[in-house]
């Protein structure tokens, strides 16, 4: 008796394949969102390291260093900073597009941020998108109204901002936390 070697038939391999076009149009939408989200939550990060060593600035000196838009390495606003208050100061966020730093009277303007004096800061984000989301105007009457819930892949477009310390524009459940 011969035993024969078997391949698999064309219906066979068709059924694999199909099965794997299934597993990967589930899989592949969530992958991305993981990773948006990962590197939303690290320029979140950034931004808070940012937004403390400028505060601890303020507590010795009672101004906020000079800067008014992006920052680079030799800028007089990352020599305040680093390496003594921040050991390495972040240039840009997880999408490659440069932090934002608006300090002392430069905030005014910014976000609808008005009366804005020496000690204030505002440092940024543009978020996926790289460019700056004009829609979006902080209101005193209710500072919670920037804070958002991540609910579609658009929402990494936004921008993540932090005024004096406190999140103005950000998701809502890590907002919540700070």
């Amino acid at each position: 008796m011969l035993n024969r070697i078997r391949g698999f038939t064309l219906i066979e391999l068709l059924i694999v394949v199909a099965i794997l076009g299934i597993l990967a149009a589930l899989l592949i939408p969530n992958a991305i969102t993981a990773i948006q989200k990962a590197k939303q939550k690290s320029t979140m990060k950034d931004i808070t390291v940012i937004s403390t060593g400028v505060t601890d600035y303020v507590t010795d000196n009672g101004i906020t260093p000079v800067q008014d838009g992006a920052y680079t390495a030799g800028s007089d606003f990352y020599t305040a900073l680093s390496p003594f208050y921040i050991k390495v100061l972040p240039l840009t966020d997880q999408w490659g597009t440069g932090f934002m730093a608006y300090c002392g009277t430069a905030c005014d303007g910014n976000y609808g941020i008005t009366g804005a004096a020496g000690d204030d800061f505002v440092i940024a984000s543009y978020g996926r998108a790289g460019e700056e989301e004009t829609s979006f105007t902080f209101s005193a009457a209710d500072p919670e109204a920037g804070l958002y819930v991540v609910s579609q892949a658009a929402h990494f477009n936004r921008d993540l901002v932090m005024w004096n310390g406190s999140w103005i524009r950000a998701p809502r459940t890590a907002a919540a936390g700070t």
